[in-house]
């Protein structure tokens, strides 16, 4: 770490302690685009505060990494990052959801989703007692293929859902 990134590091952190209101990481959508072979879409939309702009601007911090790890480990399939702004995350998850053809039709079963996992790695950064991170979404939804939905309010865990396509 160079001696002027020290300095930066140095200033943001007195910078915060003076100013100290506590910032907040808010997650606003969670949409799950489950596609006909069972891959999934999945795009986040969180609200950031100043000071984790400043993380994430610097590098210290990157969401839309803590959030690839928690869709990881509970959908237990690799997950691409497709994009990554500074208030929304998307990723490309391959064999998200089992796929079985039965004699009543396709039938869809997606893992549960914690999104506590990902609340657990934001709490390891130097900058976390001055974040208040909130990962339940206001609005989760899982789509379908046929379109059909289920929807989320405020819930941090998602449970496992089975949708049969006749």
């Amino acid at each position: 770490m160079g001696m002027k990134h020290g300095i930066l590091v140095a200033s943001l952190l007195i910078l915060t302690l003076v100013v100290a209101p506590a910032g907040a990481f808010s997650a606003d959508g969670l949409l799950i685009l489950v596609d006909e072979d069972g891959d999934a879409d999945i795009t986040f939309d969180y609200t950031l505060s100043w000071i984790e702009r400043i993380a994430v601007f610097f590098k210290i911090a990157e969401p839309e990494q803590e959030l690839k790890s928690a869709l990881e480990e509970a959908s237990g399939a690799p997950v691409t990052v497709t994009s990554a702004k500074s208030n929304v995350a998307e990723f490309s998850v391959l064999g998200f959801a089992k796929v079985q053809n039965t004699d009543d039709g396709v039938v869809y079963s997606t893992p549960a989703l914690d999104l506590t996992g990902a609340q657990a790695m934001l709490d390891r950064y130097w900058f976390a007692p001055l974040v208040q991170a909130d990962f339940s979404p206001k609005k989760a939804v899982v789509r379908f293929p046929d379109g059909h939905e289920e929807t989320f309010s405020s819930q941090s865990t998602i449970p496992a859902l089975t949708h049969t396509i006749p």
